[in-house]
């Protein structure tokens, strides 16, 4: 079966919630297979941009209350995940075993011996106990085997930590004011499940994420996963064993595969023209990947994946990235890409609805 890049993107938009908004937080995290967290205003706006009914602060009230997890997850970063689906990712990345790449204990510092005892003893600290990093830190250096860890047990970017969180060692905890808090997620998550086996793990990911990024080959499902560090034949087998589950359909000459049950869905989708603008370290270019050449034009990549890993909130256009924008004092200033107009038609409405998610009453725009 052939299909246009159009009907995916616009099929996407409805999957991803971006045109026909869910009432839960939790329906949102779990469609999109997380939203990424690191700047939780931007995690805030991707969910409330979805919801029917948003409200400011539900996400992070979806995390203080165990019904979300917050954890080093994807590529890395931290996100919010549902608990089942946070277990079957964690099991994958884990998997993985970075932290035993020479590359990665040049980097860091620790041994796999060293992470393992490390992994050990932060489940015995974090047994019945929510700690602020400098708690967490101050209790695991009073142990001299720890000592030349310090200053990456300090680190803001949590190097050390992101394989015991990989293996369902720790997660973040509510905030205390301006702090970060770890806990163990068996005693804070409601129904943590613990980690399967990677080959348990493994449909309940890969179905997750072209439920929502579809069609899309290996490749792309362990870029979104791990920046490619999944075993290639494991890899390939997780998607061989869905057998029937999947179908290889064929997108403008690219080949990627789609859930089975979507194909009809997707083969019914008529392209759309509509406009809308989601915010910074939305899901909608995180999940495909900003290297994703369809979705967003090559030569204008930098625009959107800027330095220090920041990226944009967008503008799109049938589906499509074509420039991005930015909230000032007096209103919404648009960026389109190869000095293109202000989209005419759905501009207007998309203005709207963002200035609703925002508490702003009418918002203006105006072009860079």
């Amino acid at each position: 079966m052939r299909l246009t890049w159009d009907q995916v993107f616009a099929w996407r938009l409805r999957r991803q919630y971006v045109v026909s908004r869910a009432a839960g937080v939790p329906e949102i995290v779990d469609r999109l297979c997380g939203v990424q967290a690191q700047v939780t205003s931007a995690a805030e706006m991707a969910v409330a941009l979805r919801s029917s009914t948003p409200e400011a602060g539900a996400l992070v009230g979806a995390l203080n209350d165990g019904t979300l997890i917050k954890t080093w997850a994807m590529r890395g970063t931290l996100h919010a995940l549902t608990p089942d689906l946070a277990a079957a990712c964690l099991s994958l990345l884990a998997s993985a075993r970075t932290w035993e790449k020479p590359v990665w204990q040049r980097n860091f510092g620790a041994s796999p011996a060293e992470v393992a005892a490390l992994t050990e003893e932060v489940r015995r600290v974090l047994d019945g106990a929510v700690l602020t990093r400098e708690e967490l830190v101050q209790t695991l250096l009073a142990d001299p085997a720890y000592h030349r860890l310090g200053e990456q047990l300090r680190s803001g970017w949590g190097a050390l930590l992101k394989p015991l969180a990989w293996q369902g060692a720790i997660c973040h905890g509510p905030a205390q004011g301006a702090k970060i808090t770890f806990a163990d997620p068996a005693q804070l998550i409601k129904g943590w499940p613990g980690l399967p086996e990677p080959d348990v793990a493994a449909p309940t990911a890969i179905t997750a994420y072209l439920g929502a990024y579809g069609p899309a080959t290996p490749e792309a499902f362990d870029a979104w996963l791990s920046r490619g560090s999944l075993r290639k034949t494991e890899l390939r087998g997780w998607f061989s064993e869905l057998g029937d589950t999947l179908t290889e359909v064929e997108v403008d000459g690219r080949s990627g595969y789609l859930l089975s049950e979507h194909l009809d869905d997707l083969a019914a989708t008529e392209p759309t023209d509509a406009v809308h603008l989601l915010g910074g370290f939305d899901q909608y270019i995180l999940g495909p990947g900003t290297a994703d050449t369809a979705l967003l034009p090559g030569d204008h990549r930098a625009k959107v994946s800027r330095t220090a890993g920041w990226i944009s909130p967008i503008v799109l256009a049938g589906g499509r990235i074509v420039g991005t924008w930015e909230l000032t004092d007096d209103a919404v200033a648009v960026s389109m890409f190869d000095g293109a107009p202000l989209p005419k038609k759905g501009l207007a409405a998309a203005l709207d609805h963002l200035g609703a998610v925002l508490g702003r009453d009418a918002l203006t725009v105006r072009a860079l």
